[in-house]
């Protein structure tokens, strides 16, 4: 015999008709649809957000050869209807991607630092980008080596004066050699290309261009570290020469260490200019 249970009844749900429901003012309606409205675009842009973020960024690698012919790069300085406008150089107007325009886009998309670190710098459309990038107020610092920034046309003193950052390296026993840029931190620009006109256009030369975390950031710290030896404010004293060089000149009976503003006379410096000049001119730097 089945068990007793107990029965309960379930109440009808009531019908509600128009009239029983809350009326709203249209300002209220208009309230809630804005509010609505303003959450579905905010919803949107930050799903946009989230897949740039988890979307992989574009990697820059690029290989730039020289010599280069001269072609007109005023396009790269034009902004926009200007940039549509005819050129009246007489420089060809047919080659838009050659290596040395290359360089120039790469180092103009600078849009908060420039780090240069070159051994000679004397082409005075790479000087023109940097001037263009420190007017810009981009934050440029250059490093050249102490002799070569005496080359005849070198750029060295015309950023001085238009108040970019240089510095050189101090000692005698070392050249800096080095030929790279750091755009922004996250690009680096280097390889064999000296800043001159003669190796753009003379020399067989190459340039990398990469935005690899891992090939940048050694680039970036050694730029640092130069940066801060070279400093003349932590020289004040007497600075040491590079160890194996020491150790060179101290058997053939030179000093250790010497004062890093050991400057030459007038004629000691117009002769070196002129046999750094000649060597340039020869296509040796």
């Amino acid at each position: 015999m089945p068990p007793n249970f107990p029965l309960t009844l379930v109440p009808k749900p009531a019908f509600l008709s128009p009239s029983s429901l809350p009326r709203q003012s249209a300002s209220e309606v208009l309230k809630l649809v804005g509010v609505g409205v303003v959450g579905l675009t905010l919803g949107i842009e930050w799903l946009r957000w989230l897949r740039r973020r988890l979307k992989p960024a574009a990697r820059v690698t690029e290989v730039l050869f020289f010599p280069c012919d001269s072609s007109c790069v005023e396009r790269l300085y034009a902004s926009g209807d200007a940039s549509k406008q005819p050129c009246p150089c007489g420089i060809s107007h047919g080659v838009k991607d050659d290596s040395f325009s290359r360089l120039l886009t790469h180092l103009l998309s600078a849009r908060v630092s420039l780090d240069v670190c070159v051994f000679s710098f004397s082409n005075m459309e790479l000087s023109r980008a940097v001037l263009h990038l420190h007017n810009r107020g981009v934050c440029v610092r250059v490093i050249i080596d102490r002799d070569y920034m005496y080359i005849t046309g070198s750029q060295i003193g015309v950023l001085r004066r238009a108040g970019v950052c240089v510095r050189h390296e101090l000692s005698r026993a070392v050249h800096m050699h080095h030929k790279f840029a750091v755009v922004d931190g996250r690009l680096l620009v280097c390889g064999s290309l000296n800043w001159t006109m003669t190796a753009v256009q003379s020399n067989q030369e190459n340039l990398l261009v990469t935005d690899d975390v891992a090939v940048v950031a050694p680039y970036r710290a050694q730029f640092q570290r130069l940066w801060d030896a070279n400093d003349p404010a932590r020289h004040q004293g007497v600075l040491p020469t590079h160890d194996s060089h020491q150790k060179g000149r101290a058997r053939n009976g030179g000093p250790k260490m010497f004062k890093p503003r050991d400057w030459r006379s007038e004629e000691e410096e117009k002769r070196k200019s002129e046999e750094l000049g000649q060597e340039a001119g020869e296509g040796r730097l």
